[in-house]
């Protein structure tokens, strides 16, 4: 009996100290992360700006054919001169003027029975224009298609002055997203107190209207090509962290 009782008794002793150094580390850890995670609120934002554009960049191209190597390049040269000198007699300037694209290679023709029938050169020569006149892109296409443009790209619409558009977008998604965060806050019970992350997400898409190649040029030349310019839209979303009182 003496055995058991001093047994159980050092069994205690052994639990209180465990359980004494155990009180002290909780103590200890909850002192040095004495400040609570702070309640917060989530939220998006979204801000938009209606553009009117007012600059496109087109693409221009020259392609030729020839069974002589040096004269389809040298046709091309020639229809990608004049087609240089129509755009620059609208005063577009040199630095509007960028080439994309120049390649000469050689194609194989084959005749119905499988035959070789000799090889074609092709030659590309595109260049991409920047107007800053949109009223005159009508008469820029048309001048072109005559000089002996037969590849026309994509015409896309842009604004020269994007930042201050998207900062007028971004402080109106922001606006939008602490009215949200109020609006949920105060039917919440609480109310919001600062601001503790914040992202922004962009979309301003350029806009594309026509695309055009050889066998349309002939209807293009007829007559000056309409173009309208419309709007674009820039819009910015914001997520934004509040933290709560």
């Amino acid at each position: 009996m003496k055995k058991k009782t001093l047994l159980i008794g050092l069994v205690l002793a052994s639990s209180i100290l465990l359980g004494a150094c155990a009180s002290g580390a909780s103590a200890s850890v909850l002192k040095e992360g004495s400040s609570e995670t702070p309640r917060t609120l989530s939220v998006d934002g979204d801000g938009k700006v209606t553009l009117i554009p007012d600059m496109a960049t087109i693409s221009i191209g020259v392609h030729s054919e020839n069974k002589n190597a040096t004269e389809a390049v040298a046709s091309n040269n020639s229809q990608a001169q004049a087609v240089i000198a129509a755009l620059k007699s609208f005063g577009i300037a040199d630095k509007d003027i960028r080439t994309r694209n120049f390649s000469i290679y050689p194609r194989q023709e084959w005749g119905k029975d499988g035959e070789r029938l000799g090889i074609t050169y092709v030659v590309d020569n595109t260049v991409v224009v920047t107007v800053r006149d949109l009223d005159k892109i009508g008469e820029i296409l048309d001048a072109t298609i005559k000089a002996g443009a037969n590849n026309i790209g994509g015409i896309s619409f842009d604004v020269a002055d994007r930042e201050s558009a998207y900062q007028d977008a971004l402080a109106a998604a922001v606006e939008n997203a602490r009215a949200r965060a109020e609006a949920m806050a105060k039917a919440a019970g609480v109310s919001i107190e600062k601001v503790q992350s914040i992202d922004s997400y962009v979309n301003a898409p350029v806009m594309p209207v026509m695309r055009s190649y050889a066998k349309d040029m002939e209807a293009l030349a007829a007559n000056e090509v309409p173009i309208s310019a419309g709007s674009m839209e820039i819009t910015v979303t914001v997520h934004i962290v509040f933290t709560l009182q």
